[in-house]
């Protein structure tokens, strides 16, 4: 939803504010909880996840470090950077549930 919020922050600057940002750090923050909890769970408990879900989950964060570099970068394209790359990481998170089902 964020990845939405960020694209149609890009059109209409009356949904852009604090508000966004706060929401795309919460997604972020998310997101590497979800891998840092699923590498304790693995390295800890020998829990067993199918090969390709620790591939989403660090694709995941290159993608939050690529994501976060080209908003540097690109200024002028700053909400359709980051709200591509919330839409990419959501597919990300939905290919990873999908697997474990």
């Amino acid at each position: 939803m964020v990845g939405a919020w960020a694209l149609a922050a890009h059109r209409w600057h009356s949904v852009r504010g604090r508000a966004l940002w706060v929401c795309t750090a919460a997604a972020y923050v998310v997101v590497v909880a979800n891998l840092i909890v699923a590498s304790v769970l693995i390295a800890n408990y020998d829990w067993v996840f199918p090969d390709l879900h620790m591939l989403y989950e660090f694709s995941g964060l290159v993608a939050i470090g690529i994501i976060y570099s080209y908003g540097k970068q690109l200024p002028s394209r700053l909400y359709l950077i980051y709200g591509f790359g919330g839409l990419f990481l959501m597919g990300l998170a939905i290919r990873n549930v999908y697997i474990l089902g």
